[in-house]
């Protein structure tokens, strides 16, 4: 996978304001959305690069190992035990 690039970006102050409170209402951070921003207006100009990868999706990503740690633990052996004793008590 190739590294993505780092660049340093001079902002007027107001401009990272309203794009920071833009971000945080996106639930993205502020180089998140400026990512969006910029990739927004390459698609727009018919400029995004066809081997573009596509941006995650705002907010956390989904923990994988939660919905697995909790169909273990109602379930430990794993043969719906758990299920048929909590109906018969």
């Amino acid at each position: 996978m190739a590294e993505r690039k780092s660049i340093l970006l001079r902002l007027d102050p107001a401009v990272h304001d309203a794009l920071a409170k833009w971000a945080a209402d996106e639930m993205r951070s502020t180089n998140a959305q400026i990512e969006f921003v910029i990739r927004r207006a390459l698609l727009d100009a018919g400029r995004l690069p066809g081997n573009a990868r596509a941006m995650r999706r705002p907010g956390r990503p989904p923990a994988a190992s939660a919905s697995a740690s909790a169909s273990a633990s109602a379930d430990p052996n794993g043969d719906g035990a758990a299920d048929q004793n909590a109906d018969s008590e």
